[in-house]
């Protein structure tokens, strides 16, 4: 029972794992930008995401009782997780390195505001939690 009431918060937090994964791959690719020969990385989550919610298999199916109630579902796999792709494919300069910073800085910010609207995801639901212990 007591499980159940953090079903969205594990939830929130394989993004949030995600995002601060995504950040560091970011931040290593901006690092690298001047570097002869090195290949920029991606983060790969939100389609296994996707797939797993959609899984029968991983226990994705919510048990509705009432026409009203939320049609999703709980208990997130622990093997979700984001996986770094390395873009070995291209390249962006005659040094062979494949690294846009000017693409990197948009995923950077694109990534941040995904980050902070997921905290804040979290703390509502923090709050919802609150609300109902405090009555």
């Amino acid at each position: 029972m007591l499980n159940n009431l953090f079903d969205r918060v594990n939830l929130l937090q394989k993004g949030l794992d995600a995002s601060w994964t995504r950040n560091e791959v970011i931040m290593n690719n901006i690092a690298n930008v001047d570097t002869p020969g090195f290949k920029s990385s991606s983060v790969s989550f939100e389609e296994e995401m996707k797939q797993a919610l959609k899984s029968e298999g991983h226990g994705f199916t919510a048990k509705v009782t009432r026409p009203e109630h939320y049609k999703f579902s709980s208990n997130i796999s622990a093997d979700i997780r984001p996986s770094i792709v390395k873009n070995a494919d291209t390249n962006y300069r005659h040094d062979e390195n494949n690294v846009d910073i000017d693409y990197e800085n948009t995923e950077l910010a694109k990534n941040t505001i995904w980050y902070d609207t997921l905290i804040e995801k979290v703390s509502s639901e923090f709050r919802k939690l609150k609300t109902l212990i405090n009555g």
